[in-house]
């Protein structure tokens, strides 16, 4: 399997902590595949039309890109259960609510990243971050649905919660949200979940 990546991608991680989990990460060659809107990658591109990375290049699949995706690939291949007993709708509920932190944090580092100052747009990201303090404070409030079995909702929480960190550390999310803070500072120790650390 080829998985084209970037290192700092929040969607590329939640793929690689699925891929430890399943033990398959020996099994994948990740290729450099960084780009912008602007200027994406052409071998991503070749890949995957809308330039998007995580795209993964598999012989008995094709090409499967969107991180949702390629981890129920890689979840089928391993064999695992982080999908719960058949179609669990909390935990992928909870997968989606956490996705959508991840597209907003995105989104609010696009605009300080790639737009020139003078077009940079304030009220756009306070939008944003708004988005990141409300979704972040429901799974604080419901941190009790987040224990037991390692599920796909966790790992797409720890891929946001990680991109928020990395990118936009000053929102100072866990003054609101003590009991996420305690249970990402415990999750942190998980294998699978250290040897994806963005930076």
């Amino acid at each position: 399997m080829k998985l084209f990546h970037s290192p700092l991608s929040p969607y590329v991680r939640k793929v690689m902590i699925v891929a430890h989990e399943m033990g398959l990460v020996d099994q994948i060659d990740r290729v450099e595949g960084t780009g912008t809107p602007m200027a994406p990658n052409d071998e991503v591109l070749a890949a995957n039309p809308v330039g998007r990375i995580p795209a993964l290049v598999t012989e008995d699949a094709g090409t499967l890109v969107d991180s949702r995706v390629i981890c129920r690939y890689l979840h089928a291949k391993g064999g695992g259960s982080m999908y719960g007993a058949g179609d669990d709708w909390g935990i992928l509920a909870r997968e989606a609510l956490a996705e959508g932190v991840t597209d907003s944090s995105l989104l609010g580092a696009y605009e300080f990243r790639l737009r020139p100052e003078n077009l940079q747009y304030q009220p756009w990201v306070d939008g944003q971050y708004a988005k990141i303090r409300r979704g972040l404070k429901a799974f604080n409030d419901r941190i009790d649905e987040m224990g037991g079995d390692f599920t796909i909702d966790q790992v797409a929480l720890i891929a946001a919660c990680g991109h928020v960190d990395f990118r936009h550390g000053a929102l100072g999310w866990r003054d609101d949200c003590p009991a996420l803070a305690d249970w990402i500072e415990k999750m942190a120790t998980r294998p699978s979940v250290a040897a994806t650390v963005p930076g």
